[in-house]
């Protein structure tokens, strides 16, 4: 029998003090992940407005705020469109594509890629995008799927001098976990929002597994309840 882990049983972090070397993430909160999108996330676009919030809080204390944003081109290779005979969904496991195919999403400069009208933009110190690479698919906002192609997060980071970085966003199981693995991966200290992510729990079980392994590998989980 398979245990799900819930989020109550994660343990939340208490009485954290948003500092200058601290980063907030928010991830890809774009048209294409939320409801009426092509690649929608449930409730994805109910995160929104205490996205907002805790972007504010660190706004307020002088932290750095940064965006993630898919970004691929027409042609991209995760898209099922560009299979003859294949569908959104379909198992493909080739090079950095893969595990599955997803419908066209994100294509550049289409109103799919742009951010959610109600995100507050204007709070963001940069964007990094991913997934521009046609032959390479793009999950963390650190490193593209080949495991080689850094999106250059990590190096902005370090310049700003950035310890431990907070993460939000869409989806919970996929671009945030992601996100936060390779976080660790590349010597920060991380911490996940849990509250202001949304799943998608693809294959079902995802979204538990995703939090056990975030859990085991040190990442922190905080709500905005967290901070003094």
């Amino acid at each position: 029998m398979v245990i799900l882990l819930n989020i109550d049983d994660l343990g939340f972090e208490k009485n954290i003090t948003i500092k200058l070397d601290d980063a907030l993430i928010i991830v890809d909160m774009q048209n294409d992940f939320v409801p009426g999108g092509s690649l929608p996330v449930e409730e994805g676009d109910q995160i929104v407005s205490r996205i907002n919030s805790i972007a504010e809080l660190f706004r307020k204390n002088k932290a750095f705020i940064i965006l993630t944003q898919d970004w691929h081109p027409k042609e991209h290779l995760s898209f099922a469109s560009n299979h003859p005979g294949m569908s959104p969904g379909d198992e493909y496991q080739t090079g950095a594509i893969g595990p599955v195919l997803w419908p066209d999403h994100c294509v550049q400069n289409t109103y799919g890629s742009g951010f959610h009208e109600d995100l507050k933009k204007e709070y963001a110190h940069a964007i990094i995008r991913k997934g521009y690479h046609p032959e390479i698919d793009s999950y963390s906002g650190f490193i593209e799927n080949d495991k080689k192609s850094e999106t250059g997060l990590a190096g902005f980071l370090n310049s700003l001098k950035i310890k431990r970085i907070f993460i939000c966003g869409l989806a919970l199981d996929y671009c945030c976990y992601f996100t936060a693995i390779d976080g660790i991966d590349f010597g920060f200290e991380v911490y996940f929002l849990v509250n202001l992510t949304k799943g998608i729990d693809l294959p079902p079980g995802n979204i538990s597994s995703s939090l056990e392994d975030m859990k085991n590998k040190g990442i922190k989980f905080v709500s905005k309840e967290s901070f003094v």
